[in-house]
């Protein structure tokens, strides 16, 4: 069950879709007053019809995040609704799902750099500093807030392509150093790894399509829904000694483990962090049958996971 997040105003960028609206939706149905921003009204309508049936109190903003005078005016409109409040910024936001998809297989000198650096990082990486910054301002002065940047395992190790990776280094690097920043103000910020997503893209591109890379495929058959990670975030916002963790890259299985909760389908998502899992996609399915769950990989060893050293 859900800790109850009543009286909390959180933010959640781009939530018109994926990973944003399933955070937005939990946020919500824990009794949050949930902004949710994204370019195209009926989603965000939708959203906010389902955020409502389930006891939050929605705001939705359409707006542009690539268009930085929209984004000023979204935090000014919230400090003067709230009186200068803003509990939890999940920095979501993000243009580059198609470039990444459309340009598979291709080495970075073969794409257009400023298209590719522009749509994988400009709402993104840089969306998310401006987020940032101007929640920072209003949480700072109220000693208190959470902020969360939606990251990936793409920020350890090479994954898609450069433009994404650095991006996501990026994302876990600016909780890191905003965090040191922020400690003594009582605000915290962390990076979020989710697992493999079934968003509508995915499901339409991957998981229904007969074309798709079998890897990739298989890879997301046991993957999140778009709630997952948003069940994350409740608990999250409602951890009492949030500022134990801040700096620090959260992974979803590793919350779901810790509260002892499933997805909303009822089933555990892939946990890339039991032995049994890697053993299983490494393809030895039935040595992993073998491997007890407990027996994951600590976080210390995930540093050597990194090529950068």
């Amino acid at each position: 069950m859900s800790p109850s997040l009543q009286g909390k105003v959180c933010l959640v960028t781009g939530a018109c879709r994926g990973i944003g609206r399933g955070i937005a939706l939990q946020l919500g149905q824990a009794g949050a007053t949930v902004y949710i921003t994204g370019r195209t009204q009926a989603n965000l309508d939708e959203c906010a019809s389902e955020i409502k049936s389930r006891g939050g109190v929605p705001v939705p903003v359409a707006m542009d995040h690539g268009i930085d005078s929209d984004v000023e005016s979204l935090f000014e409109r919230i400090g003067k609704e709230q009186n200068g409040k803003l509990d939890v910024l999940v920095n979501n936001a993000y243009a580059g799902v198609s470039t990444i998809f459309n340009n598979t297989g291709k080495k970075f000198w073969e794409t257009e750099p400023i298209n590719t650096w522009d749509m994988i990082n400009g709402v993104g990486l840089r969306g998310h500093y401006i987020c940032t910054t101007l929640a920072s301002r209003m949480m700072v002065k109220k000693k208190n807030g959470l902020i969360i940047n939606v990251s990936s395992s793409g920020g350890l190790k090479y994954l898609f392509n450069v433009a994404y990776g650095v991006g996501k280094a990026g994302c876990d690097r600016m909780a890191a150093d905003c965090a040191m920043e922020l400690r003594s103000s009582g605000v915290a910020m962390i990076s979020l790894w989710p697992g493999p997503v079934k968003t509508e893209f995915i499901t339409e591109h991957v998981s229904n399509d007969k074309n798709a890379d079998a890897k990739m495929a298989k890879i997301f058959e046991k993957g999140e829904t778009i709630e997952f990670a948003g069940i994350v975030c409740a608990f999250l916002a409602a951890d009492q000694n949030i500022m134990s963790r801040s700096g620090k890259i959260i992974m979803t299985a590793d919350v779901a483990n810790e509260y002892g909760f499933n997805d909303i389908d009822g089933n555990s998502p892939i946990d890339f962090r039991q032995f049994r899992s890697l053993i299983a996609y490494a393809g030895y399915p039935g040595l992993a049958a073998w491997m007890p769950e407990f027996l994951r990989v600590p976080l210390w060893l995930m540093h050597f996971g990194s090529y950068k050293f």
